[in-house]
């Protein structure tokens, strides 16, 4: 015989930026705690020799996406694509991406769009409305279009988290979307119909 129990916890942040569950404080962690963003297995990265790649990046946190953008070309060039082969452009901020990452996959040739912004959250629900608005136009545009658009947003709830992962204790989430661009477009050339 199956019992089937369910227990409810109220869960309430608290002033730590641990969570209280019942009785129990569990601290919160980020993901970026298992794993430097700059961190990969070279050998498993296909050359880019003949990818040829949009990148689009908000002007908006500049000092946080062009150190994404830097560590996505430094890696992007590492691993063969040639500078001719990368096409970066800017939109004034994050809610953007998904319209200039779209203009750029239908109006040149490309095999990937990485999309870079920042957004930091604020005393408003702003950052929910952008976070969810990109978050939800790449998922849509994926879906969309038959090549890959790689997610660079950074959605932090302060500076100091975002320059974490723009170079910092964490890494280079510009690198990380940089990898994934060159995996996805293998992937696709890997399982074309024929």
């Amino acid at each position: 015989m199956l019992i089937k129990t369910s227990v409810i916890f109220t869960i309430k942040k608290n002033k730590q930026n641990s969570y209280l569950c019942g009785k129990y404080n569990i601290k919160q962690i980020m993901a970026t705690a298992y794993h430097n963003l700059s961190s990969y297995n070279a050998a498993t990265v296909p050359d880019g020799d003949n990818m040829k790649i949009g990148i689009v990046v908000s002007e908006w946190n500049d000092k946080i996406t062009n150190a994404l953008l830097n560590g996505a070309c430094k890696t992007l060039f590492k691993h063969g694509v040639k500078e001719e082969n990368l096409i970066i452009d800017y939109v004034p901020g994050s809610f953007e991406l998904v319209y200039g990452a779209k203009h750029l996959a239908e109006n040149k040739e490309l095999d990937a769009v990485i999309v870079f912004g920042c957004v930091v959250r604020g005393d408003t629900p702003h950052f929910d409305y952008v976070c969810n608005g990109v978050t939800q136009g790449i998922t849509e545009l994926n879906i969309a279009y038959d090549i890959p658009f790689i997610f660079g947003l950074l959605t932090t709830d302060n500076m100091q988290q975002a320059e974490d992962r723009a170079g910092g204790k964490h890494g280079n989430k510009g690198d990380e979307c940089a990898i994934t661009a060159l995996k996805m477009i293998d992937f696709s050339l890997r399982n074309l119909e024929e």
